[in-house]
């Protein structure tokens, strides 16, 4: 499996492997081990919005439940995610063109369409269907090591949870 293979699946079902939103933390904890909670979950426990990181995945928490799913994405450096998420290895490197994110989805048969909210200047971003996973690309800086600085590269992958995402309510 590569990172492509992760980004692919998770833009196509909203899920990375096991995870997905509405599921309880204990269980994501339960697969994943211990995350590293954000500093303001240190300060107010039950806090919400606030994600728990697995090196570049994250999960943020609502209500004790996963809110949203992210990995981020250092373009010229190396991601690293969780074996639970990427087996074999623990860094990736992260480096992905636009152009090759949306080949791979079109080729997974995947359909997604420019999400206006977050197109602006040079950050361009796409929404996949049904899964409604949002891919964001940006232009790196002259200081980012880069093969082509001009051409828009993958920074974020993220999914929060939708109404029929959220869990049952306890009655």
């Amino acid at each position: 499996m590569t990172l492509m293979n992760v980004l692919v699946d998770f833009a196509r079902t909203g899920r990375i492997g096991p995870l997905h939103c509405g599921m309880p933390l204990t269980e994501a904890e339960d697969l994943l081990g211990p995350g590293r909670p954000h500093p303001a979950i240190r300060l107010i426990p039950d806090i919400d919005g606030y994600p728990h990181a697995w090196n570049d995945l994250e999960l943020s928490v609502t209500r004790r439940l996963v809110s949203g799913i992210s990995i981020g994405l250092r373009p010229g450096s190396t991601t690293k995610l969780p074996p639970l998420v990427l087996p074999d290895s623990e860094s990736y490197p992260s480096t992905v063109l636009r152009e090759d994110l949306i080949a791979a989805l079109d080729a997974a048969d995947c359909r997604h369409d420019v999400n206006d909210r977050l197109t602006f200047g040079k950050q361009s971003s796409i929404l996949t269907h049904p899964a409604n996973v949002c891919a964001v690309f940006f232009t790196r800086g002259r200081d980012d090591h880069v093969p082509h600085r001009e051409r828009p590269y993958l920074g974020a992958i993220h999914k929060h949870a939708t109404t029929s995402d959220a869990a049952p309510t306890p009655s």
